[in-house]
């Protein structure tokens, strides 16, 4: 049974043997960071989105769709906006969401949990939804933050092709550099549509990935946190 491993693929066609499509259906990633053109922000969102629309058109041209009916011929308009204002608008860092900190003037310094944070992200194999609840914990080093912002930080992520693991290991960073502690926790919930409507067809399954960070490895705050969680 062959092994596969997370290196970056030199050729960008096979990874240790696998092809390109093999590793799509076996979500492996190559990396922490989101891949990136380095001249990803050449064009402006506006010319993104006369590109994007010109482009989906000929792909729906190419499927044998009929442009000139009323129900289709706004949809490459439509799917451009869609992809650079909205579900991908996390790839811009321009979106990020400015985090404002505040002194823990109440000494609060057990875990602080916000769970069940519904968010829509899109797998990066097939760009086909990922539909979750993200659940984020914390303890204090003397300064907390607003509480809403930790789901704009769950959703600035989630709104890029991505893949779960390196979604939950983003959070985390996000989470560790803001708040300037290792005490952090984030469980992402989630189901694949590439594997529940298409591939193996499993509409049942559902996967689960975790970071603990600083306090969070030590086993009781673990449980104390699922008890957080499932009550």
């Amino acid at each position: 049974m062959k092994i596969k491993t997370f290196e970056k693929p030199k050729n960008g066609h096979h990874l240790n043997g696998f092809s390109a499509t093999e590793i799509g259906d076996d979500h492996l990633y190559t990396g922490m960071e989101t891949p990136m053109k380095k001249d990803a922000f050449k064009l402006t969102d506006e010319e993104k989105k006369k590109r994007i629309a010109f482009l989906f058109e000929e792909i729906m041209d190419v499927m044998g769709l009929d442009l000139t009916d009323d129900s289709l011929k706004g949809t490459p308009d439509r799917v451009a906006k869609m992809y650079i204002d909205e579900i991908f608008s996390g790839l811009n860092p321009k979106n990020k969401p400015k985090v404002a900190l505040f002194d823990n003037k109440y000494q609060y310094n057990q875990m602080l949990v916000e769970k069940n944070i519904t968010f829509y992200s899109n797998c990066e194999h097939h760009f086909v939804p990922i539909i979750g609840k993200a659940h984020l914990a914390y303890i204090s080093s003397g300064k907390v933050i607003g509480l809403s912002k930790l789901n704009r930080i769950v959703q600035y992520y989630a709104k890029r092709p991505q893949v779960q693991e390196r979604l939950t290991n983003q959070i985390a960073n996000e989470l560790k550099n803001v708040l300037g502690t290792e005490d952090i926790a984030v469980i992402i919930d989630a189901k694949h549509l590439c594997v529940s409507s298409r591939g193996i067809k499993d509409d049942t399954s559902a996967t689960v990935t975790t970071y603990y960070g600083g306090a969070f490895n030590d086993p009781q705050k673990i449980i104390e946190l699922h008890n957080y969680i499932n009550h």
